[in-house]
């Protein structure tokens, strides 16, 4: 009697709401499993908000000895995660073959949250204002925070570029808010930040879905003409700190605009986006474990699939109906038609078809401020050996001799201090920011000031 009460009891257990973010290539998918038990046992759906489907029924749900397994047949889907801890489920996404890290999270009125020591606690003893600035140019209005080392005096800034998908101003994800710390140590050094929520997200205007890295540039080039109209500001020492797609971001505004005194690039793609994409593919899935032949069937895969899309001239229906129709004749034995048609979706979209095509070593070229290119040693999805050296190499042949390169040990995507690099240990790392990395940049930035 008494087992059969732990099975019972250790079975609801997982019962509740479960959100987690499914990094597909640059792409980040909000993931919910609603899970409940039954007479019959445990049942579930998923929701994925982010592509406006919700109540998707799951076809099986199993849990036992700490082990949890989802299936979703009509979409070729399987979840197999470990309970780790009552709140954090470690796992992986498969869908067509294709596997993903995928950390789980409960949410609910007993959920017991992973600290997160380094998130700063009001009231902050530096003067904190939120604010809002126009892109003119695309007619929307942009929300952000500003901070300053105190409310007198004239203060270098930097503005902070979040990274690819929908992104606030502290570019919060997995319970993290990895600029809210930079914001704050930067501004304790006497350095002033203004960061902002992305167009569509949050308190910001505008639609997210349809823009593309060129649309986010022209915010941030924004954000630069409102620093300019702010007395508290020095104009000669206007900097920029991109993450991840953030960074590629930076480099574009540095060309356009003469008011960027310099950049950090964090994680920084240095390659085209498509090399990227099969870099970031090949690399996650060799640390998840993934058989050689099934990380070499998606990089043909997706190898065909990115040619024709860089060979192409531009994003619309008939390119998805191309890439479509090859994906039927070369793979749909191994894929359903469905399965099919939303991938070709997914790569035609605006900001995946520009992405995918730009090559950001013609931006860097011409960038002739000073750089500090920081990446983490364990980085799965900008992978440091090759971005770095792309990064170096793109400075040199523009004779930018101005360029810092480091590779910093043991630190993932979001430079936290980690075991292994992949996305699924982003959520249960207590860590928000490496404090070695955050010195780092602080160290540097105050060597241009």
């Amino acid at each position: 009697m008494s087992i059969l009460i732990y099975i019972s009891s250790f079975s609801q257990g997982v019962v509740g709401k479960w959100e987690g973010i499914l990094n597909v290539q640059t792409i980040q998918l909000k993931l919910i499993f609603n899970i409940n038990k039954t007479d019959k046992g445990l049942v579930s759906t998923m929701d994925s908000p982010d592509q406006g489907a919700k109540e998707i029924p799951v076809t099986s749900v199993d849990f036992e000895n700490n082990v949890l397994k989802l299936k979703i047949d009509n979409a070729n889907i399987t979840y197999e995660g470990v309970l780790k801890t009552k709140d954090t489920i470690i796992g992986n996404f498969v869908q067509s073959g294709q596997s993903f890290s995928l950390t789980l999270i409960k949410k609910g009125k007993n959920t017991i949250e992973i600290p997160r020591y380094q998130e700063p606690k009001k009231p902050y003893p530096y003067h904190s204002e939120n604010i809002f600035f126009d892109n003119k140019k695309d007619s929307i209005r942009l929300a952000g925070t500003l901070t300053l080392p105190s409310k007198k005096g004239k203060f270098p800034v930097v503005i902070l570029i979040t990274g690819s998908g929908p992104q606030n101003r502290d570019e919060e994800l997995f319970n993290h808010k990895p600029f809210l710390v930079l914001s704050d140590h930067l501004t304790k050094n006497g350095i002033a930040v203004l960061r902002f929520d992305d167009r569509g997200i949050d308190k910001s205007t505008g639609t997210f879905s349809t823009a593309t890295t060129m649309n986010f540039a022209t915010d941030v080039e924004s954000a630069i003409q409102y620093l300019k109209t702010r007395k508290e500001i020095k104009k000669k020492k206007i900097g920029l700190i991109g993450h991840s797609e953030g960074g590629v971001i930076a480099s574009i505004v540095a060309n356009s605009s003469d008011d960027v005194s310099f950049i950090v690039l964090l994680a920084t793609p240095g390659i085209r986006g498509d090399e990227l994409m099969l870099l970031q593919k090949k690399k996650i899935e060799e640390q998840s474990g993934m058989s050689e032949s099934e990380i070499s069937k998606g990089q043909e895969i997706f190898s065909d699939i990115y040619e024709l899309i860089i060979n192409s001239e531009r994003s619309n229906q008939k390119l998805s109906d191309e890439i479509n129709n090859f994906l039927t004749l070369k793979y749909g034995s191994q894929l359903t038609a469905n399965q099919i048609k939303n991938l070709s979706n997914q790569l035609t979209n605006p900001w995946m078809y520009y992405f995918l095509k730009f090559d950001v070593k013609t931006s860097l070229m011409n960038v002739k401020c000073p750089v500090l290119a920081l990446n983490g040693e364990k980085d799965l999805q900008v992978p440091a050996k090759e971005n770095l050296k792309a990064i170096e190499n793109a400075l040199i042949k523009g004779n930018n001799d101005k360029g810092t390169i480091k590779k910093l040990p043991n630190l993932n995507h979001l430079f936290q201090e980690c075991k292994t690099g992949l996305p699924n240990e982003y959520a249960i790392i207590e860590q928000t920011f490496s404090p070695i990395a955050l010195n780092e940049i602080t160290n540097w930035l105050l060597k241009q000031l």
